[in-house]
């Protein structure tokens, strides 16, 4: 009998798989080796509906507002359609560059990246290796991934869950 190779998340140490992927914004296309001639590139794919992912991504967007010089560049990567995805955007304050990878197009990027959950975290560094990466949400790691870029996720006194699941 012949079992189907299930598919491994891309960890720490790998190198990030290349793509080339539409715009929400719809002006053009990003792809990773241009993302990367400026410095780091940290990819959040998310899905609308995943509760993990609304309590995540408005985290990730603070980072963004506050990196420092756009030191490390910042990409949503929603595997929703344009609409939904506008839409999740503006209820959850995400104005960080989204990237689609969608169904229709039967999630190329997600699958090259072995993501079996949402959200799930890539740091790649300018040398195309992932230096970092997170399935879920863990508050520590996100803590330690805002000391990379230079600013914190969470506010003193907030009151953040220690974890959830993807």
């Amino acid at each position: 009998m012949a079992s189907a190779k299930q598919p491994r998340t891309l960890q720490a140490g790998a190198h990030a798989p290349e793509f080339d992927l539409p715009v929400l914004d719809g002006k053009g296309k990003q792809n990773l080796a241009g993302a990367l001639a400026s410095g780091p590139v940290l990819l959040t794919f998310f899905k609308v509906t995943c509760p993990t992912c609304q309590l995540t991504l408005p985290f990730i967007e603070r980072m963004f507002k506050g990196a420092k010089n756009g030191a490390t560049r910042m990409f949503a990567v929603s595997q929703d359609d344009a609409e939904a995805t506008r839409e999740f955007n503006q209820e959850f304050g995400i104005t960080m560059p989204t990237l689609l990878d969608g169904e229709k197009q039967g999630y190329p990027v997600s699958n090259a990246y072995g993501l079996t959950n949402v959200p799930s975290l890539f740091l790649v560094e300018p040398d195309g290796n992932i230096s970092w990466s997170l399935i879920g949400f863990h508050k520590k790691d996100l803590e330690a991934l805002g000391a990379k870029v230079g600013v914190s996720p969470f506010r003193p006194g907030e009151n953040v869950p220690e974890m959830k699941g993807g």
